[in-house]
């Protein structure tokens, strides 16, 4: 039989470097698409200590490939965590002020149960057979980790692109749990055009024949092609035009000419390439999937008899938006939209266009202007919770 080369995420699926909160058959939990997961699983990350009073803790919620090492060495690659030149001590979400939390979300690949996670009928991986996950299950689960904690009310709840989409479910569903809530470059609804990205993606992973039907790892060998194919083409709506232009333009790649072939001649292929393949080691394909379609089913404004104020009825939660102007993924537009919709049902929103060329991934950035932003709402929603600076 051949031997799988794993992945990096192989051994974190089950058994991660990090702490976990397993519930058992006596905690379901019951899952949009109708059905009940028991037992499963959720890994977390926690930084700074949680007061006596239990009201300085922050969730942080991750986008499509991040996971719950936002403030420390990532296991698997061995990289600092994706924010953590924002949080930690003496940072602007300072760790000595306040209690971090940060999952990987439900479906993931890193610890919390998704579709690389040992299904425990089969003693497999559920590949398939694991139900479909919504952005709102994540939610749940999440809550069921705060709770965990004994923490009645989040302080903040922030995140961006798909984590922007649980910070607005976080607000919509449990309005009285989240004091303030920072959703950055998101959207209340995926756009068709973003499913149809997500889709492209989808269908480069199913079509590489290694896939075998999301059963891959019974056959030796990942779907990597088809993954990194995917992770190619988000990549690229990550970016914007200027941004593209500026770090690569028409630059060849290692030579002096064109080689007339199909190798990567400019920069930007190279580039591209490297991002897909580097992406195979860190990431389930199979995981790819279920989140892609998570972030699509994602709908505020359906779920809601088709008025968006309506899922923000009657909230005391203070908001803070913000979104990037050469963002095409999460264009203004759709802040403004959430925006208007929190102003028509009387919430306390602000708002922040920050003008950048860096597009979508300028929230993962070093960018100052959205630091000083999100400096400026925790600062002040920290002094209306009555936390001493």
């Amino acid at each position: 039989m051949a031997v799988l080369r794993a992945a990096k995420t192989s051994n974190e699926a089950d058994n991660p470097s990090s702490p976990v909160l397993r519930f058992g058959a006596d905690k379901p939990l019951k899952l949009d698409a109708g059905a009940l997961l028991s037992p499963f699983q959720i890994a977390y990350q926690t930084y700074g200590t949680l007061n006596d009073a239990r009201s300085n803790a922050i969730l942080v919620c991750h986008a499509l490939t991040g996971d719950q090492h936002v403030a420390s060495t990532n296991p698997v690659t061995g990289k600092p965590g994706w924010w953590q030149v924002l949080i930690g001590p003496g940072k602007i979400i300072d760790t000595n002020r306040f209690f971090v939390i940060c999952s990987n979300v439900l479906g993931g690949c890193l610890g919390s149960t998704g579709p690389a996670s040992t299904n425990p009928a089969t003693g497999k991986p559920y590949g398939l057979d694991l139900p479909v996950i919504t952005i709102r299950d994540m939610v749940r689960a999440q809550l069921m980790l705060v709770d965990h904690f004994g923490i009645e009310k989040l302080f903040c709840v922030l995140g961006g692109s798909m984590g922007g989409m649980q910070v607005l479910e976080w607000a919509a569903s449990y309005p009285e749990r989240v004091f303030s809530a920072l959703p950055i470059a998101t959207g209340a609804r995926h756009s068709s055009q973003n499913i149809a990205f997500h889709e492209v993606g989808r269908q480069a992973v199913m079509a590489d024949p290694d896939w075998h039907g999301g059963k891959y790892f019974e056959h030796g060998k990942r779907p990597e092609k088809g993954l990194a194919v995917a992770r190619m083409a988000a990549h690229i709506t990550y970016l914007s035009e200027a941004a593209l232009h500026r770090k690569f333009g028409r630059n060849l790649q290692d030579r002096e000419a064109l080689t007339f072939g199909f190798d990567a001649d400019f920069q930007i292929e190279s580039y591209l390439r490297h991002q897909g393949m580097t992406f195979v080691d860190r990431f389930d394909a199979n995981t790819y999937l279920y989140l892609t379609r998570a972030m699509d089913y994602f709908d505020l404004v359906a779920d809601h008899g088709g008025r968006l104020a309506d899922a923000f009825a009657g909230t005391k939660t203070r908001f803070c938006l913000v979104s990037f102007t050469s963002d095409w993924l999460f264009p203004t537009e759709e802040s403004r939209s959430i925006v208007h919709a929190l102003n028509a049902a009387g919430a306390s929103v602000s708002f922040v266009e920050i003008d950048t060329d860096r597009g979508h991934d300028a929230f993962l950035l070093d960018e100052p202007e959205l630091f000083a932003a999100i400096n400026g709402f925790i600062g002040s929603a920290a002094r209306a919770r009555g936390l001493s600076a």
